[in-house]
């Protein structure tokens, strides 16, 4: 897997007027909400390999109560067969005191009503001891084909995200260190760019080159309908107290600006879905690296490209249980 070589966005042009309550409260809160739905996709694929870690818990459950069942079952046939086994040399008896007297007769044939209302008694708990060991039976075949299923889904989704990455790093292997760099962690795919690719120092204009490289981007999801793709932009701790070309106020206006520029060229593909598309400013909130110094700052600011596969299919196999 390519070693992840973290984006950078050039240094800010400190801007001298202030954000208005109105505006910082809908970049707030639209951060906010992407965080969460980014947040709950992450969750949702924990929440897979967790199901999967209980479907395995339930299983081992299921198959030792059916061997203790068949345990059960055997020693109910073995008592079935000794109580048949009294059954005959009480007959026997029967039919020796028979000839001797009308009371012993009268008494061996209670016990033998006894006894044969013992028996049918015990083959009644077999029979329905039977009954529930074919339903767990069906059961447990039943949860293992759904969890055969469920681990082949999650195998399918794992490895067309391998896929996914393989063909992305190919299609941008013309700017290996030139500030691109492409990973698979956690079940994604992170297109990684840092802004001597992208941007000048102070705009959200991508450059000749970044374009370039963004458009192959947009090629290869065009043929990938079912990725959602969250477009992040990121910046150091600087504080802008100035405009800087006459339209940022501060560094998540600034990070959503750059984030929203990608999604305007990767919309340009008509073959791209454009609701699978989420921009997304996360100013100086999400840092890689300490901002102490110059080195961490360049590492901090950067954009990401997140690529996620949909889990509609998974989400409603999981309702099933």
């Amino acid at each position: 897997m390519i070693k992840k070589i973290v984006l950078g966005i050039a240094a800010l042009t400190l801007m001298s007027s202030c954000v208005s309550k109105k505006i910082y409260n809908d970049l707030e809160n639209k951060y906010t909400d992407l965080k969460k739905e980014n947040r709950s996709l992450a969750d949702e694929v924990d929440e897979l390999h967790k199901a999967n870690a209980e479907f395995d818990s339930v299983n081992k459950s299921l198959t030792a109560e059916l061997t203790k069942l068949k345990a059960d079952r055997d020693k109910l046939q073995a008592d079935c067969a000794a109580t048949t086994n009294n059954l005959k040399a009480l007959q026997e008896s029967y039919a020796a005191l028979e000839k001797n007297s009308n009371d012993a007769l009268a008494s061996n044939m209670n016990k033998n009503r006894e006894l044969l209302a013992q028996l049918e008694a015990k083959e009644k708990t077999m029979a329905a001891e039977q009954d529930r060991l074919n339903k767990l039976r069906d059961e447990l075949a039943s949860s293992t084909q759904r969890l055969n299923e469920l681990e082949s889904m999650i195998a399918a989704k794992d490895a067309s995200m391998k896929k996914l990455k393989e063909t992305l790093s190919k299609a941008l292997n013309a700017f290996e260190g030139k500030g691109l760099t492409v990973e698979q962690k956690n079940g994604k795919v992170y297109v990684s760019m840092e802004n001597k690719l992208l941007f000048q120092t102070g705009s959200w204009a991508v450059g000749t080159e970044g374009r370039k490289a963004v458009v192959e981007v947009g090629k290869v999801l065009a043929q990938n309908p079912d990725i959602t793709v969250l477009i992040e932009g990121h910046t150091d701790n600087d504080k802008i107290y100035g405009a800087i070309g006459g339209g940022v106020e501060n560094n998540w206006d600034l990070s959503t600006k750059r984030a929203t520029a990608i999604v305007n060229i990767l919309g340009e593909n008509a073959g791209i879905q454009k609701k699978n598309l989420t921009a997304a400013g996360r100013g100086e909130f999400a840092p890689l690296m300490s901002n102490d110094t110059p080195e961490g700052k360049a590492k901090n600011r950067r954009i990401e490209i997140i690529l996620t596969p949909k889990l509609d299919e998974i989400s409603k196999m999981l309702n099933e249980f």
